[in-house]
């Protein structure tokens, strides 16, 4: 019902055109979770090395430096740990782009979801539950579609959002890169 209610707050964001081309696949299922939950390890072990560790690309004294560690950390425990997280959210969008699609045509498909989506989780942080966009399962998404009964010729899945209660509630600004080194007026 939690979930449910955060879908309510979160379809509420604009869409292009008003389109409202969403769909949300709600996955609770253990046997349905688990080779999902195989895909998205294996890919993250691809990406990240056989043991998750990584070292900083950034300067020392950067921010992602101090922080990178924790994030290497914790993206391995969910990693080794997506299929006993209780609920998983899969945004969906009617329509697939086709490869080489114009940019303003991703933008559209994204930012007619992306709103919502982000919406949903900021509804669900309000209510204890902790949440994050995932892409892993993605380069398999057509495998997890059948799995899913998402009909994959006219339905994009763009992310799964692991949802469960968190440990606490005492959070704190993320150390990031100042804005004001990432901002630019009029000009770049």
């Amino acid at each position: 019902e939690v979930v449910e209610e955060c879908l309510d707050i979160g379809i509420q964001a604009p869409t292009g055109s008003n389109s409202q081309t969403y769909h949300f696949v709600l996955v609770t299922d253990p046997e349905v979770k688990k080779p999902i939950a195989d895909f998205y390890r294996n890919n993250f072990f691809a990406f990240y090395g056989g043991d998750g560790a990584t070292t900083s690309p950034y300067a020392a004294d950067d921010p992602r430096t101090d922080r990178l560690e924790a994030v290497v950390d914790s993206a391995t425990y969910l990693a080794n740990r997506l299929h006993e997280v209780p609920v998983w959210v899969i945004p969906c969008m009617e329509g697939r782009m086709g490869e080489g699609s114009p940019s303003f045509m991703q933008a559209s498909l994204w930012g007619s979801i992306m709103p919502a989506v982000w919406s949903f989780m900021l509804a669900s942080r309000e209510r204890a539950l902790g949440t994050v966009w995932t892409t892993l399962h993605l380069p398999q998404e057509q495998e997890a579609a059948e799995l899913l009964g998402i009909p994959f010729d006219s339905v994009t899945q763009v992310g799964l959002i692991p949802v469960a209660y968190t440990s606490g509630t005492d959070f704190k600004a993320a150390s990031r890169v100042s804005a004001a080194d990432r901002t630019h007026w009029d000009q770049w």
